[in-house]
């Protein structure tokens, strides 16, 4: 017989890690997902797998920054697949630039003349993407002097190593040795910059040595996992890893707001993935349907807590 939903009881002084613990017996809808999804990244880490992770969306812009480095310093991610944008919105916090708030309605038009991109109700003044340019050239420049043939991953280790700023995911990343791939770096203002530099200077940013060290990583994983947040190239990247290799992912969380009828790759199901031999047929899957920005931070915070105990 079905167990009882257990309703969640709050209180002043609670705890995340029991709160999701309580949602956890209530078991149903996002809320007793997440306690799920909470229990399998528990167990990815207590049975050592090797943890790959897409970061797809807007999520530096969205706040998220300082989480994902503490996914980094503490040890719970040991591969990461993103956006350029995430990686070029990272290093302006880095350089000095910064993020505003600002409000979803408003007149583009207006913003346009005013030097601001907006991003939902995130703004992005135009001077720190100056800011950006008159300090990623310089810094291309002396990566270059390393190689000039290289994977994105090795880019932004480079990158990473040459920053001061110890809350940046670049940063951290190559501080703990977590490679960094981002496979679409063209589609973004980094990989615009990285372009122009190229004009003038020789720099192959190669996409198949991406390839050829993200295989090289899932086919040592003898128990890997993987955690996505949201979709795009960064879920695929993580997700085809596998098909070069006698392995399979054997933990998956997905936490998306999009759907698997349109046939898009963002709202696929963890399951569909098993019919590509990306996922084994019994590993632990998850899907919860929420903001990653809301639920991404709960996820890590139950974790952290749990891990503790």
């Amino acid at each position: 017989m079905s167990k009882k939903v257990e309703h969640v009881k709050i209180g002043p002084k609670m705890r995340v890690s029991e709160l999701i613990d309580r949602m956890g017996k209530s078991g149903v809808f996002s809320a007793g997902r997440l306690a799920e999804a909470v229990g399998i990244y528990q167990e990815m880490i207590e049975n050592d797998a090797t943890i790959f992770m897409g970061v797809g969306g807007a999520l530096v812009p969205g706040g998220l920054r300082q989480v994902l480095v503490k996914v980094i310093s503490d040890g719970l991610v040991d591969v990461i697949v993103t956006t350029g944008a995430n990686v070029t919105h990272d290093l302006i916090e880095s350089f000095g630039g910064s993020h505003l708030r600002g409000e979803p309605m408003v007149d583009d038009a207006k913003l346009r003349r005013q030097g601001i991109s907006r991003i939902y109700d995130a703004y992005v003044p135009q001077k720190a993407f100056e800011l950006f340019e008159d300090r990623i050239q310089p810094m291309l420049e002396d990566v270059t002097k390393v190689d000039q043939c290289m994977s994105s991953a090795k880019l932004l280790r480079e990158i990473g190593l040459r920053l001061k700023d110890r809350k940046s995911i670049i940063g951290a990343a190559a501080m703990h040795e977590v490679p960094v791939f981002t496979p679409a770096i063209a589609d973004s203002i980094l990989g615009l910059q990285a372009w122009l530099y190229s004009q003038d200077h020789e720099l192959i940013i190669d996409g198949l040595l991406d390839v050829r060290e993200m295989v090289e990583l899932a086919g040592k994983a003898e128990k890997p996992g993987a955690v996505i947040l949201g979709g795009g190239v960064p879920k695929n990247f993580v997700l085809q890893s596998m098909l070069l290799t006698p392995h399979a992912f054997e933990y998956a969380i997905q936490i998306t707001m999009d759907r698997p009828e349109p046939g898009g790759l963002s709202g696929a199901t963890l399951e569909e993935a098993k019919s590509w031999g990306k996922v084994s047929p019994d590993a632990r899957l998850v899907t919860v349907i929420g903001d990653a920005t809301v639920i991404f931070p709960l996820l890590i915070t139950g974790l952290l807590g749990r891990l503790r105990k």
